[in-house]
């Protein structure tokens, strides 16, 4: 019973992480406005694919659609946001090729418990590792923001929290209480 609560914790995890990752990404593709659809379907502007973009999970559009950048700030947030994914990209592969293993080995009705845990454990490892660049990131971001914009950018996220705290979360909006 302790290996399930591992492996639903790890889940639970990677699960977690992708959400954010996809985020990262999200903001990435979002930052210019008027920016056509490109790449892979739910990664272009506003079709986030169920998931939020913006760094904590925040809509990064609308929050950076309000510190008023400049058309120097928008490009270099723009090149930071393309080297991260090109640098990355491996690393996302990586967690990509781990859950294809993962659902491969869910084939033909049998589930491998250890298969499962070893493969989730090998995905924690690597979103770990894209966790510590996404925070790299977001420091290299705010490099580009005038002070005046990091003091509205905090407190658009205090709003935000504000405002999230109003509503239920993903468990209670499902009924898992």
């Amino acid at each position: 019973m302790k290996t399930f609560g591992k492996l639903k914790t790890l889940g639970l995890a990677t699960v977690l992480t992708a959400t954010a990752i996809g985020g990262s990404i999200a903001v990435a593709q979002s930052v210019t406005p008027n920016q056509e659809k490109q790449g892979r379907p739910g990664w272009g502007r506003g079709d986030h694919g169920g998931r939020r973009g913006g760094f904590d999970g925040m809509r990064g559009d609308r929050m950076f659609s309000q510190l008023n950048l400049t058309e120097d700030q928008k490009t270099k947030i723009k090149q930071i946001h393309e080297s991260f994914a090109a640098s990355n990209k491996p690393l996302h592969e990586q967690i990509r090729a781990k859950r294809q293993e993962l659902r491969q080995g869910e084939q033909g009705g049998t589930f491998n418990e250890s298969l499962a845990a070893q493969k989730l454990s090998e995905i924690a490892v690597i979103e770990a590792k894209l966790m510590g660049e996404r925070f790299k990131l977001h420091q290299e971001v705010l490099t580009v923001l005038t002070p005046e914009q990091k003091t509205q950018l905090e407190q658009l996220r205090a709003q935000f929290k504000a405002n999230r705290g109003n509503k239920p979360g993903r468990a209670e909006r499902r009924g898992d209480q």
